[in-house]
């Protein structure tokens, strides 16, 4: 049983990895050749920071999550578009759901959604919470954010494929072997599957501050698991490393919590209310 998950684990890990590989070369030229001009044009749009954030957020990978948090440290952005950004970042989901073959509606319904959540809470964050913190200059902001790197685009592509692929070893194989042991009927109730307490725990699977989270959260959807509600849920509030960065970045701390809450919260609404709707 242990070799059958092994095995099953490696086949699916490899077939996947080219995609990956791919993905994360576009993502890379991205990122290399305009996280600067991105990161300025969110700390410049005003009153329609929620929407180009959700719209910025849902680039796979937590880049923009990380450029937000730390802008938003620096007075440069609203709380709403924070927010935004957060709720619509998909960090490594996109790019798992990319390998599966027939998966394009999915990724389409789930990047539409996202964006909509996150336009929907950002521009309610900026009607509640209208006070800004003191801003930063924008070129020492840019500093921080690694928008300048310079190290290139293969290197990068290259270990962020072997990363992720680590991660979806690890958690294909422990998935496998959960199904060989219980079944899928069993883990599904034990995650709460077509209950209403399924969206808070995946929405504490994504507040995990890693990729890993995402990876999670995409394989229990993918293997049946998680609800595509549910998946919602977690993913909005997964912002990979966006949140440690916050924390790390933005003072004071309770206002950091307090951003937290906001996130978990907006990500467990969003999940029960697609849960109703669709």
């Amino acid at each position: 049983m242990i070799l059958d998950a092994l095995l099953d684990a490696v086949l699916d890990t490899l077939r996947t990895l080219p995609f990956l590989f791919a993905a994360f070369m576009v993502i890379e030229a991205m990122e290399h050749y305009s996280n600067q001009y991105s990161s300025r044009v969110l700390a410049r749009v005003g009153k329609a920071g929620p929407f180009w954030g959700a719209v910025l957020g849902c680039i796979p990978q937590c880049g923009f999550s990380v450029a937000a948090a730390n802008l938003y440290s620096g007075g440069l952005v609203t709380l709403g578009t924070l927010l935004a950004v957060f709720l619509s970042t998909s960090d490594e989901a996109v790019l798992i759901l990319l390998a599966h073959p027939g998966s394009g509606r999915v990724i389409g319904t789930l990047l539409i959604w996202k964006v909509v959540i996150g336009m929907g809470a950002g521009c309610l964050m900026d009607l509640l919470f209208r006070k800004k913190k003191e801003e930063k200059h924008i070129e020492e902001m840019c500093r921080n954010c690694g928008c300048s790197d310079t190290s290139g685009v293969l290197r990068p592509a290259l270990l962020h494929t072997v990363r992720l692929g680590a991660y979806l070893f690890v958690f294909t194989f422990c998935l496998n072997l959960i199904l060989e042991l219980i079944g899928m009927e069993q883990l599904s109730r034990i995650l709460g599957k077509d209950t209403l307490f399924q969206p808070f725990l995946a929405a504490l699977l994504g507040l995990i501050p890693n990729c890993a989270s995402s990876v999670l959260i995409t394989e229990l959807y993918l293997s049946g698991g998680l609800s595509f509600a549910s998946a919602i849920a977690g993913l909005s509030a997964g912002a990979g490393v966006g949140t440690a960065v916050l924390f790390r970045s933005n003072h004071p701390m309770r206002e950091n919590v307090r951003i937290l809450a906001l996130l978990y919260g907006s990500a467990v609404v969003s999940g029960l209310l697609l849960g109703w709707l669709l």
